[in-house]
């Protein structure tokens, strides 16, 4: 170190009128050093304030700019180094350095910049302030098409500093975006792709871009598709796979995006990933079919990319997705069920899909389930189900393979997802189904369970669809066996308090529902409508100006019915109902005003 003290005290005392020799011996001295002992090296140099004779050195004419812009990119790889060379006022005289046309000195400065940007927010905005990355973009879009080996060095570096100026930076990255620097980074990657450096500093600089929505769009405009499958189709190793995975997660978020990956093929390797992985006990191959399988999912997610992939059902994907419904592995199992999940998302697949023998599939998959207890599978499982069940054709042949029978083994499920998705599945089965709607209402325990789900306040979720199951139950059953059994099960405060939901959709299938309870057993049902207020609750309903039509009707149904009971009947009296029924009459609606002249005379009889 004695000789880099002496090289640093000469650098002291030295100016731009110094000889060049001199300042040139002393700059080499330094890279030595710092060569040798990088850390150490950089202390020193602060210790010694050297960084603040650097801006005079630098100059574009001047023979020492590169060296000392290497000087600088090696202090810079020290954290504690990367604010002191904002503040010695090393970034304008780098930026200047970025006009001129020798290449050794704009790879030294590209590092320095890239450098002294890597994670620090100083060294960053002081880029931003003295337009650095606008430059380097201009030099990138300059130069992207020449494959010479040293102009691809400088590519790589411009590419990570352009990297580190904006990671984890929203702004910034905003700022590149508006550049115009993705359809760049694209045709880059088409022409550089045999180069490995320059193109992982590409995936990484995608892999930053992509996290932002307004990315998406100009991504769609290029062949960034193509170009991510071509280079994954060629890849062998695990990193290089997983870096390429970074970059297709986010894109493939985008609906357009999602189609032009499936365009370009990208299922087929992804499938062949899962082929090769699937038997692995390797971390590796774990984590790799864990990524292809989630990704094809995702793929499906978007309309056109799902429907191209099913292709009427003799799809090749969508053939070798079901046969991962069967397998041993539950990652495979549960990518298989939300697949078709997915795939379930109109009318005419969930038809052929159901005429083709796959509910029969789902169902053998939660029966092992039921034991082995994989939640995620069986809220996969159940959300397939749910979305099969939806087309009216399709829930008398899923009744009659017994899915509601399967769907009631997890009725003891602890996990609220599970809960939810139970629920959901048989409210679309029984929909329409009176048959089924009577068996299911009248067993006590799936009634007991709804009615304690109806009070889980801490999922808002199970709450909801237990009693809109509640509800359904009465509503497509009609039957006086059900009613009972919800009267029994302590279910009608929960139908009451339904009615005073913000969904005007739960209002309604509530006062249906409630509306069927009174016509059919209004004796046994009367307590709890006391005690759960409901005359009160119809008041406020028909009160409120923002009801809408469709509750107010239904609203009004119910009183009438309720004038049989006498307790209910001096409720009804003792508010002021004749005074809100008359201004209905009035109302634009003429099904509305129509039961408000025949509720009206109903209160003026009894009273």
């Amino acid at each position: 170190m004695d000789n880099l003290s002496e090289a640093l005290e000469k650098l002291k005392l030295a100016s731009a009128d110094s000889t060049a020799d001199i300042v040139e011996s002393c700059l080499d001295s330094l890279l030595k050093a710092l060569a040798s002992n990088n850390a150490e090296a950089s202390m020193k140099i602060q210790e010694m304030d050297i960084l603040t004779s650097f801006p005079s050195l630098l100059n574009p004419q001047s023979s020492c700019s590169p060296k000392i812009a290497n000087i600088i990119a090696e202090v810079a790889k020290n954290e504690f180094m990367r604010g002191p060379c904002v503040e010695a006022g090393l970034i304008p005289p780098l930026i200047r350095l970025l006009n001129s046309t020798n290449q050794e000195v704009l790879l030294q400065t590209g590092r320095a910049l890239g450098n002294i940007c890597y994670d620090s927010h100083e060294g960053r905005r002081a880029v931003d302030l003295a337009g650095g990355a606008q430059i380097v973009a201009e030099h990138i879009n300059s130069i992207y098409q020449n494959t010479d080996l040293e102009n691809e060095k400088l590519l790589t570096v411009f590419c990570g500093m352009l990297m580190n100026f904006s990671n984890d930076d929203d702004s910034l990255q905003a700022q590149l975006i508006s550049m115009g620097v993705i359809p760049t980074l694209v045709k880059l990657l088409g022409i550089h792709y045999h180069n490995p450096a320059l193109t992982e500093m590409c995936l990484i600089a995608f892999g930053n871009l992509a996290e932002l929505e307004s990315s998406k769009e100009q991504f769609a405009s290029t062949d960034i598709a193509e170009e991510l499958v071509r280079l994954f189709k060629k890849q062998t190793e695990h990193e290089k796979k997983e870096m390429i995975f970074e970059v297709l997660a986010p894109l493939a978020e985008n609906d357009v995006i999602k189609l032009q990956l499936v365009e370009a093929g990208l299922v087929e390797h992804l499938l062949e990933v899962v082929a090769q992985t699937v038997d692995g006990e390797r971390d590796e191959d774990i984590a790799q079919l864990k990524t292809a399988s989630d990704l094809i999912v995702l793929l499906l997610l978007g309309d056109e990319s799902m429907q191209k992939l099913f292709e009427g059902g003799k799809g090749s994907v969508f053939q070798r997705v079901l046969s991962w419904i069967p397998s041993h592995n539950h990652q495979l199992q549960l990518a298989g069920a939300l697949a078709i999940a997915n795939f379930a998302r109109n009318d005419g697949n969930c038809i052929h899909m159901v005429d083709t023998g796959i509910v029969q599939r789902l169902l053998e998959l939660l029966n092992r389930h039921v034991e082995e207890g994989n939640v995620t599978v069986q809220h996969a499982a159940l959300s397939a189900l749910r979305n099969l069940a939806i087309p009216v054709g399709n829930k008398s042949k899923m009744l009659s393979a017994g899915v509601a029978d399967v769907v009631l083994k997890f009725l003891q499920s602890e996990m609220p997802p599970v809960q939810f998705k139970l629920l959901g599945t048989l409210r679309m089965l029984i929909d329409t189904q009176g048959e089924a709607a009577d068996q299911l209402g009248t067993n006590g325990k799936l009634v007991e369970r709804l009615v304690e789900w109806c009070e889980a306040k801490d999922h808002a979720g199970v709450m909801g669809e237990s009693n809109r199951l509640l509800s359904a139950l009465i509503r497509h059953s009609k039957s006086k066996e059900v009613v009972k059994t919800v009267i029994q099960g302590g279910g009608v405060k929960h139908l009451v308090t339904m009615a005073t939901s913000e969904h005007m959709i739960m209002q309604n299938e509530s006062l249906v529902a409630l509306g069927l309870i009174a016509a059919l057993d209004l004796v046994a049902a009367e307590n709890d409508f006391v005690g759960a207020s409901l005359v009160s609750v119809l008041y406020k309903l028909l009160s409120d100006e923002r009801s809408a039509p469709e509750i107010k009707y239904n609203s009004m149904i119910l009183i009438c019915a309720l004038m049989g009971s006498e307790p209910l009947h001096r409720e009804v009296q003792g508010l002021a109902f004749m005074e809100v029924v008359s201004k209905l009459r009035a109302h634009e609606n003429k099904t509305v005003s129509h039961q408000a002249s025949l509720t009206e005379q109903r209160l003026t009889a009894q009273s």
